[in-house]
């Protein structure tokens, strides 16, 4: 099913993630958002099943990055949708930036950035809604730093007592982090239960309940 961005409103785009569909364009150029609900739903879990490799521990807790959340939405939905290596084109167009930068004001979409000396190296953002995060997107100009960013939101979305934590697909980059695939009809039932959660986002948390809480995500077997 499709419709054009004229149709859609901040509104329209609660009620559908509510009911388990998102919305995506062709390409970063296209005119039209299309709502999708795949037989098959990623998802990251939120507890014991997140794979935090012991090197990225290291990084997360003592690396080169600052990490924010909330501090710059726009600039991080942007970097989403630009070109990268491997990556030469979005699904971000125009309509879906103004769409969840209006959701942002709302207070229902939310950013974690990662910064290197001043300047904004990587980031994701999503929706929330009940105990649900609704992942998106995420980008990076530096080596681990989307990665970072996904830790650095694991930990908020436990100290704010989320329980489904939705990547919409499942990709190589996530399956390392212990994402995985269920079917649908699971999915749902997961997102009903969220729907009637309570969980908090968390801007600007406690940073020793924030490192504790890192430190508490098990660090995957194998190499560091």
């Amino acid at each position: 099913m499709s419709r054009r961005h004229i149709d859609i409103t901040p509104e329209l785009m609660l009620r559908a993630y509510r009911a388990g569909l998102f919305p995506m364009a062709e390409s970063r150029g296209g005119d039209r958002l299309y709502w999708l609900d795949p037989e098959r739903r990623g998802i990251i879990p939120l507890d014991a099943g997140f794979h935090l490799p012991r090197r990225l521990l290291r990084t997360v807790l003592s690396g080169p990055f600052t990490v924010t959340a909330d501090a710059d939405f726009a600039a991080t939905i942007a970097g989403c949708a630009e070109a990268a290596p491997g990556r030469e084109d979005t699904w971000i167009n125009p309509e879906i930036e103004y769409l969840f930068t209006a959701l942002h004001r709302q207070g229902h979409a939310h950013s974690v950035e990662v910064w290197e000396g001043g300047r904004l190296v990587g980031g994701l953002y999503g929706v929330v809604l009940g105990a649900a995060f609704f992942g998106e997107s995420m980008f990076s100009r530096a080596r681990d730093a989307s990665k970072v960013a996904l830790v650095h939101l694991v930990a908020r979305l436990r100290l704010g007592g989320f329980t489904l934590l939705d990547s919409q697909f499942l990709t190589e980059h996530l399956a390392q982090f212990g994402a995985h695939e269920i079917p649908r009809a699971d999915y749902k039932r997961r997102l009903s239960t969220a729907m009637l959660g309570a969980a908090r986002w968390i801007t600007a948390p406690d940073p020793a309940a924030l490192e504790a809480e890192i430190r508490a995500l098990r660090p995957a077997a194998g190499p560091a």
